[in-house]
């Protein structure tokens, strides 16, 4: 594939600091602009009480990494439906995996689960559907990641923001600058935490004092149940289920903006996929149909928004409780 853009890296023999925090250049730069960009951001740091040798050992090796503007430009080659996307994320494998982890991890996550009030079977989902169990967490160096893409000018004020973040989690001692790895966009670790989502919601379950999502397994799921958590999950309840709609329904009563009753909707046909009827006990519904009328059909509630505040992905959403409930009712 074709690079896009001009390779830029940069390299500091043995860089310090002035009192105000700017790199002092002490090796030839092969871009100048990226430089210039590398100062404003330790100067930035430092403003914001990020200490001079973290700044200074971050962005030491600091690199423009163009592969990683080519995945941010890149378009799908093609849209997967809903029942192919299920496919590709809900496999055997993966669903083999979250039950092992569900029964190996028992006592940890009913123990996170009477803290957070997060059902354990949706810690492993989202453990799972983020990172494959902590199998696939990106190995790009995270503070180069994040500088590329807020050089770059189509996001960056949102990955300047997530720079410093970053250089703030590394000013805190929860993992050192050359281990701290991640995606291509700068997720981080097997929760796939941007830096913002980590100072904001991960959690040092362990009391070791460092919140560390890369390789404490408590760390993580805790992290994971504190930020479905924090935005608003409601545990006991349902996210959702998957419906049966009959012949001819109208289309417009679809759409994450309509909620119905339960029982109005049993009344316009809507079935369990079993067929049989709706739970009554369960609230107020929208039906969501990810690839139109005529495929999979669910009906969801709360639980089902918060995941798309996690990821805004009705796939997505739809997958985790799919996942969630396929490793414990089979």
């Amino acid at each position: 594939m074709a690079s896009v853009g001009v390779t830029r890296r940069l390299m500091f023999a043995v860089p310090c600091l002035t009192a105000s925090g700017a790199v002092v250049r002490s090796a030839v730069a092969a871009d100048g602009d990226f430089y210039a960009f590398l100062s404003g951001v330790g100067r930035e740091a430092a403003a914001r009480g990020i200490r001079g040798p973290t700044i200074e050992l971050a962005l030491r090796n600091t690199e423009f990494l163009p592969h990683v503007i080519e995945l941010d430009r890149r378009q799908p080659e093609r849209q997967l439906s809903f029942g192919q996307y299920l496919e590709k994320v809900v496999t055997a494998e993966r669903l083999d995996s979250a039950r092992r982890q569900l029964a190996d991890n028992r006592v940890l996550l009913n123990g996170i689960w009477r803290r957070f009030n997060v059902e354990p079977r949706f810690i492993v989902a989202l453990w799972g559907m983020e990172s494959d169990f902590g199998k696939k967490m990106g190995n790009y160096m995270v503070v180069s990641a994040l500088a590329t893409l807020a050089y770059d000018a189509r996001r960056s004020a949102y990955f300047r923001g997530e720079l410093i973040s970053a250089l703030r989690i590394l000013d805190e001692g929860h993992m050192p600058v050359g281990k701290m790895t991640g995606s291509w966009a700068g997720a981080m670790g097997q929760c796939q935490f941007m830096p913002s989502t980590f100072l904001g919601y991960a959690v040092d379950y362990d009391g070791d004092g460092r919140r560390d999502i890369w390789n404490d397994r408590a760390d993580v799921l805790a992290s994971i149940a504190n930020f479905i958590a924090r935005l608003g999950w409601h545990g006991g309840e349902s996210w959702g289920r998957e419906v049966t709609l009959p012949a001819g329904f109208d289309a417009r009563y679809a759409g994450l903006d309509l909620r119905r009753p339960t029982d109005e909707w049993s009344s316009l046909g809507v079935r369990s996929i079993d067929a049989s009827p709706l739970p009554v006990r369960e609230s107020r519904a929208s039906l969501v149909v990810p690839d139109g009328m005529g495929g999979p059909a669910f009906l969801i509630y709360d639980n089902f928004r918060t995941i798309m505040k996690w990821n805004k992905s009705v796939y997505f959403a739809a997958a985790v409780g799919y996942l969630a409930d396929r490793m414990v009712h089979g």
